[in-house]
């Protein structure tokens, strides 16, 4: 395997930009293709964008097949912040009670599993974009503590967290050196998978252990911590979805019989 951090920066070659840690890098203003305004004056989302979210998110909730209230549809991560980029998803969140059916928490995460389910298989079909940005649905539970600092409501028409351009201090090294550790541990169980080894245990492991990492830095650190940065880089550079797909590989291998 190439050095990751050869692989990102492409140190041999000065010229290269290096554009998946420049894209950390907070911008002095929000996206102009998704908000009007300005910083002294304040920023809103254009009318156009807010109509065609409204739009999408109405097809979303008819997908469910299920009646739920919605409590609020919200623009979050970080096309509602000013660490926005080329890399950006419009994240839209639809927040409902998951708790509207009962309280239970086997019910609950019946619930629970039926939403992450619906978004998957919607996510998963459908290919909309907003001024070329890939538009990724989810449903938030309103009970539980979501961690960003940028959050606009659709619904509403205005900021229920305002992002602030206070500048942070990033560690690029540090993310660089943490990204390729994990980078190879997921190229060691893809060629351990290829060689028929079972990897069903390590892979579970590190699958588990990059969820508590990441969570550990959003809830200690929040959106610019290290761990959290770190987990994007990952996924921008596709480690993520490698391991996913491991995952399902491994999965499949187990239920077949040859």
């Amino acid at each position: 395997m190439q050095n990751l951090i050869d692989e990102l920066l492409e140190l041999s070659d000065p010229e290269v930009d290096n554009k998946i840690i420049k894209s950390f890098k907070l911008k002095d203003h929000l996206c102009p293709l998704i908000f009007d305004g300005n910083e002294s004056d304040g920023y809103t989302i254009k009318n156009d964008i807010r109509t065609k979210l409204v739009e999408i998110s109405d097809q979303f909730i008819d997908f469910w097949g299920v009646e739920f209230f919605i409590h609020d549809i919200i623009l979050t991560g970080s096309l509602a912040n000013y660490n926005w980029s080329e890399y950006s998803d419009v994240d839209l969140h639809i927040l409902v009670d998951v708790t509207e059916l009962g309280e239970s928490k086997v019910l609950i995460d019946i619930v629970k599993e039926f939403f992450d389910a619906k978004k998957n298989v919607w996510n998963e079909k459908h290919n909309v974009k907003i001024k070329g940005f890939d538009v990724e649905l989810y449903v938030q539970d309103i009970n539980e503590p979501h961690v960003s600092s940028g959050v606009y409501s659709v619904l509403n028409n205005e900021w229920v967290v305002e992002p602030s351009m206070q500048k942070e201090s990033i560690d690029t090294q540090k993310i660089l050196d943490k990204g390729e550790y994990f980078a190879k541990q997921i190229d060691k169980l893809i060629n351990d998978y290829r060689q028929n080894k079972d990897i069903s245990n390590e892979e579970e492991t590190l699958r588990d252990k990059l969820k508590k990492f990441r969570k550990s830095g959003l809830e200690g650190g929040g959106e610019y911590s290290y761990e959290n940065l770190t987990f994007k880089l990952l996924r921008r550079n596709g480690y993520i979805e490698k391991l996913m797909n491991l995952r399902n590989d491994v999965i499949d291998k187990k239920l077949s019989v040859s």
